[in-house]
């Protein structure tokens, strides 16, 4: 059980303590006990209750039953694409399900080539997801997931494109082609929109330009900085915490940055675009601050 449960993040499911030879006695010894501890019906957190957002996540799916698998707006925070939204967490589900508090069902047959495993956790594979999401998100909401798959470089045997021909009636295709059709057509936001977006928004409020990709010694590449000032700006996607070894690096280098005197400021897409006036408010203040100083 020790082991199960480590691979799920420390949430098991009744079915699956019997199936491995524990009897219903020794299981509700262990709820008396609070060695179990219950989360959904059948659904158990192992040791103590307080569980992290991925345990949250694999006891939805467990609850769900065989073949359930996390989707939509939960499958997109998990594959990063999006943040974690409170609320119900999303589950996709081939047979109608009874409601469970905290979850939200969602009932579709999911083929295997559409099915995926990440962080231990059965999730829709990330263009199901992106299809899924299609029906419920805008025009540039979609836009911007496809973006951020794309930035962290999520690929899968079977496109976007595959998915359209298989589901040609699906709620959200327009949306999906639409986006799909305007990335074709050079519509879509790179890197260096993003740098070409904050330097445009610098210009507006009348800051200096920075150096752009600036390449500093024992530290590496930054993506804006203010020498004068010792000011770096790192302009982040997701993909910057797209894996274990990415996220130690980018913290080693604003240790390596602040250690040497620097000021860091990470600032991301959607900073720029819904909270344009605070960042350049921030950034007055830093600037203003380091030239006086």
């Amino acid at each position: 059980m020790v082991e199960l449960a480590r691979r799920q993040h420390g949430i098991v499911a009744r079915s699956q303590l019997l199936e491995a030879g524990v009897g219903r006695h020794e299981i509700d010894g262990r709820l008396r006990s609070g060695r179990l501890h219950v989360l959904h019906r059948g659904v158990y957190a192992v040791g103590h209750p307080a569980i992290a957002q991925l345990g949250r996540w694999m006891a939805a799916v467990l609850a769900g039953g065989g073949g359930a698998l996390l989707g939509h707006h939960t499958g997109a925070a998990l594959w990063l694409l999006r943040d974690p939204r409170s609320g119900p967490i999303d589950v996709t589900v081939a047979r109608q399900r009874r409601a469970v508090k905290g979850i939200r069902f969602h009932r579709a047959r999911i083929p295997s080539d559409e099915r995926a495993v990440l962080h231990g956790i059965p999730v829709t594979s990330m263009p199901r997801t992106l299809l899924d999401l299609a029906a419920v998100l805008d025009a540039r909401q979609l836009e911007r997931v496809i973006n951020e798959a794309d930035y962290l470089r999520l690929t899968d045997r079977l496109s976007l494109h595959d998915l359209l021909e298989r589901y040609p009636r699906r709620a959200g295709t327009p949306n999906l082609r639409g986006a799909l059709a305007r990335r074709a057509a050079g519509a879509t936001r790179t890197r260096s929109d993003m740098e070409e977006l904050f330097l445009n928004l610098l210009d507006e409020h009348g800051l200096p330009r920075p150096r752009i990709n600036a390449r500093l010694e024992d530290v590496g590449e930054i993506d804006c900085v203010w020498p004068a000032g010792r000011v770096a700006v790192e302009l982040d996607s997701r993909r910057a915490h797209a894996t274990p070894h990415a996220f130690e690096r980018d913290r080693e280098r604003d240790r390596l940055l602040q250690a040497r005197g620097w000021r860091v400021i990470r600032v991301t897409w959607r900073q720029l675009e819904e909270r344009p006036r605070a960042v350049i408010e921030d950034l007055e203040r830093i600037l203003g601050a380091t030239v006086s100083a």
